[in-house]
């Protein structure tokens, strides 16, 4: 008996090869749990802060922060959108590898299908972490609005560096 218990070494390798899709199909399936939670969480922000708004008087200076995080909010939601539809998107692209090795044998499939497929998977994680990576930083920029608000910090646009007025 060989090392493999006489199973032939190819179907071991078409097992390994539809076996690593499926494990990223589980990581992009927990992408998506957490840009869902980040997105939930940032809906009701939005909401309270909407809330806060209506009920301060019209000439507060409150008000304009809040429209200007608000609006801060709307572009993170919209980034964090875009990465969770390229977190299906890849989802998708791993089913769809697995499904192309699987069906290797039985029905011919080239083998640059499943690695386009694969590719392709990959990418769309790239893209995810861009755009999460993009969302982090207008999250920053939320906070700085806060400080400035709370504490008179200034921070010049650009700048790394805090000073006081």
């Amino acid at each position: 008996m060989d090392a493999t218990g006489g199973m032939d070494i190819s179907s071991i390798r078409v097992i390994g090869a539809a076996v690593t899709p499926a494990v990223m199909v589980s990581a992009c399936g927990i992408l998506a749990t957490g840009l869902d939670n980040q997105i939930a969480r940032m809906t009701s922000r939005t909401r309270d802060m909407l809330k806060e708004w209506r009920a301060l008087p019209e000439d507060s200076p409150r008000r304009e922060v809040l429209r200007l995080e608000v609006g801060i909010l709307d572009r993170r939601h919209r980034l964090l959108a875009r990465a969770m539809a390229m977190a299906y998107g890849a989802l998708i692209s791993f089913v769809v590898t697995s499904l192309l090795y699987l069906s290797q044998r039985r029905f011919g499939v080239p083998d640059v299908l499943p690695v386009m497929s694969f590719s392709v998977g990959v990418v769309l994680l790239g893209g995810i972490a861009v755009f999460a990576l993009a969302s982090l930083r207008l999250g920053r920029a939320a906070l700085e609005l806060e400080k400035r608000e709370m504490f008179g910090v200034v921070v010049p646009p650009g700048s790394g560096g805090e000073r006081r007025p």
